[in-house]
C-alpha cells in the first residue's frame, strides 16, 4: 500500500436532526482514485465539503495530505484543488483570465501560471473562446473552465465532485484522460460521481455511501463479483413460449430458472459461461422457441450499486461479515 492521502475516522455530521454522516472511515492512498458513490442525498458532498476544509466536522478525525482538515485548514488549502457539482468561475473575467487568477492564489510564476493556463485551454477545447468573457460561454464550456481551474496548481490531492455531469461523451473522455495523467504523475483523486462507467474507469478503490453510512468499498471488480457470477439470460419473442423456454433451460443448466413475465425473460446462473450458451441456443433451435435475445451477462456496477442502495428488485444482497 502507498502513503495515505487521506484519512477518515469516525467523521459525523448533522444539520439539525438529520444525520449526513453518520462515523465514516476511509482511507485513500497516495496516486491513486478513490470513488465515492451513492445516491442523492447520501452524504457524499457533505464529506468532500469536511475535507477540503469547507465545513467542519462535529466529530472524528481527516486528514488530507499529513494535514487536519480543522486545525491544519490554511496550509491545506495550498494544496488541494477542488471543482464542485456546479461551476465556479467569474462570468466578467475571460476564461484565460479565470485561469491565471487561480495561479495567482496559488502563489505561481507569471510566466508558468500563464503556460498553464495555455495548456488548460488547449486540452479542454476551449482555446478559441479563452479571451471571451465567460458570461458567453454555454453551461458546458463553464463546467471545462470550472474543472480545468482545479488543476492549475497540480494539487497533491484533488477533489471531484460529479465533475463530468452535463458534459458531452468527447469531452467526458478529454477529462478523463487528463485525471489519468495526473493520476500517473501523483496526484490523489477523490472523485464522487453517479456515472458508473465513470467509476469502473477511474477509480482504483471504490467506497458506497448510503445514509451518511459506508455500505460496502473494495475495487468494481470485487464489487461486482459479491453481487454474483455470470447469467444466462434468453428472452422469448412469443409469451406463450415462455414456460417451455423455462423448463427447457432448467433443464440445460440443472437449475431453477428465473422468470420475468412482463419482460418475457428467463435467467439462469452460468458459471459454464459459453459452453452454457451454445448448448441452450441449440436446445431452443430444436424445439423452435424463438427468441428476441439470447446471451451471458455479468453483473454491471449499475446492478450493484442499485442492490446495495435498495434501487434493484428485491432486496439488497447481504454480503459476508467485514466484506464492506
Amino acid at each position: 500500500m502507498g502513503a495515505a492521502m487521506i484519512e477518515v475516522e469516525a467523521v459525523t455530521k448533522r444539520f439539525g436532526s438529520t444525520i449526513a454522516l453518520g462515523g465514516v472511515d476511509l482511507v485513500a492512498e497516495e496516486g491513486r482514485v478513490l470513488a465515492l458513490l451513492g445516491p442523492n442525498g447520501a452524504g457524499k458532498t457533505t464529506l468532500v465539503r469536511i475535507l477540503t476544509t469547507l465545513l467542519r466536522p462535529d466529530s472524528g478525525r481527516a486528514r488530507v495530505a499529513g494535514c487536519d482538515v480543522v486545525a491544519d485548514a490554511a496550509a491545506l488549502r495550498h494544496l488541494i484543488g477542488l471543482a464542485g457539482q456546479y461551476a465556479a468561475v467569474d462570468e466578467l473575467l475571460t476564461g484565460r483570465e479565470n485561469l491565471e487568477l487561480v495561479g495567482l492564489w496559488y502563489h505561481l510564476e507569471k510566466r508558468e501560471y500563464r503556460r498553464r493556463a495555455q495548456d488548460v485551454l488547449e486540452r479542454f477545447g476551449l482555446l478559441d473562446a479563452g479571451d471571451r468573457l465567460v458570461k458567453t460561454y454555454s453551461g458546458g464550456m463553464r463546467r471545462r473552465l470550472d474543472i480545468g481551474a482545479s488543476l492549475i496548481a497540480r494539487p497533491a490531492v484533488l477533489f471531484l465532485d460529479e465533475p463530468t455531469t452535463g458534459l458531452d461523451p468527447r469531452t467526458r473522455n478529454d477529462v478523463w484522460s487528463f485525471i489519468e495523467e495526473l493520476v500517473s504523475a501523483g496526484t490523489t483523486v477523490l472523485l464522487t460521481t453517479q456515472l458508473m462507467e465513470e467509476a469502473e474507469r477511474l477509480a482504483h478503490q471504490i467506497v458506497v455511501i448510503d445514509t451518511g453510512s459506508v455500505i460496502a468499498r473494495g475495487t468494481a471488480e470485487q464489487l461486482k463479483a459479491r453481487l454474483g457470477g455470470a447469467t444466462l439470460e434468453a428472452r422469448v419473442s412469443d409469451p406463450a413460449d415462455l414456460e417451455r423456454a423455462a423448463t427447457l433451460l432448467a433443464q440445460v443448466g440443472d437449475v431453477r430458472p428465473r422468470i420475468d413475465p412482463d419482460r418475457q425473460l428467463i435467467s439462469i446462473p452460468a458459471a459454464e459461461g459459453t459452453a452454457l450458451l451454445v448448448a441452450a441456443g441449440r436446445r431452443f433451435e430444436e424445439e423452435h422457441i424463438a427468441l428476441d435475445d439470447l446471451g451471458v451477462r455479468r453483473p454491471s456496477l449499475d446492478d450493484v450499486f442499485l442492490a446495495l442502495t435498495g434501487g434493484g428488485s428485491g432486496a439488497p444482497p447481504e454480503f459476508p461479515e467485514g466484506a464492506e
